[in-house]
């Protein structure tokens, strides 16, 4: 029986209240493989230069949780068994993931590919792509959370390209007893995650893909590789890409792979090219 597999478009810039994200995302769609997949872009409200505010504790939480409902709604009316999701913050992650959960029956596996954990409120960072993971293991953000109905198995999780964990990283890691490697582990072997899928019986798996993870020396289009302006509030990834590709290959081959999403895409020679472009006067005439 064929398996049904769509793709999500969302451009959310909210959650990293960056609108840079926006364009991301759509970037990633573009240059995706082309196939029989169906694209279904999820409804985004546009930056129109109105400043996001913070609500109870999150920027732009309004929009976020309606933006939330509808990709549920989406995803609900089509049913599939197979979910992309190019995004957009990390935050566009719940939804997918929280579905796939409950299609195969609670049991889903989850390797969240990312420089950082995303599984609980930073002091002093309001933002909602800092949230996603601990919005789907029924902790995070109360009103996210609420959303996930069947939350994801603590050892059903599996960080990997985490290299700095924070205090707060540690005291969740530590109580939920998540699994996490580095990347320089990965490196050495992937076997710490093979033997998670083993000893989980993993049969289906979802794969969060933050290209954040990666070295900003070797891929610059990440928000730590800002040509205008350096990142340095929390640490940035040290993986390269041959073994980024590795690792999800290798992925692909223990496991049936139903979920995969490409967040924080922040291409900065296309932003300011098309900045530039806007400007150039004979591109924005209109033609006789």
């Amino acid at each position: 029986m064929t398996k049904q597999t769509i793709r999500l478009l969302m451009p959310q810039w909210q959650g990293g209240n960056n609108p840079n994200y926006s364009f991301g995302a759509e970037l990633l769609a573009w240059l995706a493989p082309d196939n029989d997949q169906p694209l279904i872009h999820v409804p985004v409200q546009a930056y129109d230069g109105t400043p996001l505010e913070n609500e109870n504790g999150t920027y732009g939480r309004k929009q976020l949780l309606e933006q939330l409902e509808a990709a549920y709604h989406i995803i609900d009316t089509h049913k599939p068994d197979r979910i992309v999701m190019f995004g957009g913050d990390c935050l566009v992650e719940q939804a997918p993931f929280a579905y796939l959960n409950e299609r195969y029956g609670g049991n889903l596996g989850l390797i969240w590919i990312d420089a950082h954990s995303d599984l609980g409120r930073i002091v002093g960072y309001d933002y909602g792509h800092t949230l996603p993971l601990g919005n789907l293991l029924g902790e995070g953000d109360e009103e996210f959370a609420q959303h996930v109905k069947i939350p994801l198995k603590p050892e059903n999780v599996f960080i990997a390209g985490i290299n700095v964990l924070t205090k707060l990283d540690t005291e969740i890691i530590q109580r939920l007893g998540i699994k996490t490697a580095g990347s320089q582990e990965l490196l050495n072997s992937t076997k710490p995650i093979k033997s998670w899928i083993k000893q989980n019986n993993i049969k289906h798996l979802a794969i969060h893909l933050d290209l954040d993870v990666l070295d900003p020396k070797a891929f610059r289009s990440l928000l730590f590789a800002n040509p205008e302006a350096s990142y340095d509030f929390s640490a940035a990834g040290t993986m390269q890409i041959p073994q980024l590709l590795n690792l999800i290959k290798e992925l692909s081959a223990e496991s049936d792979v139903v979920g995969l999403g490409i967040t924080e895409h922040m291409p900065w020679d296309s932003i300011n090219l098309k900045k530039l472009l806007s400007e150039i006067p004979i591109l924005n005439e209109h033609g006789a």
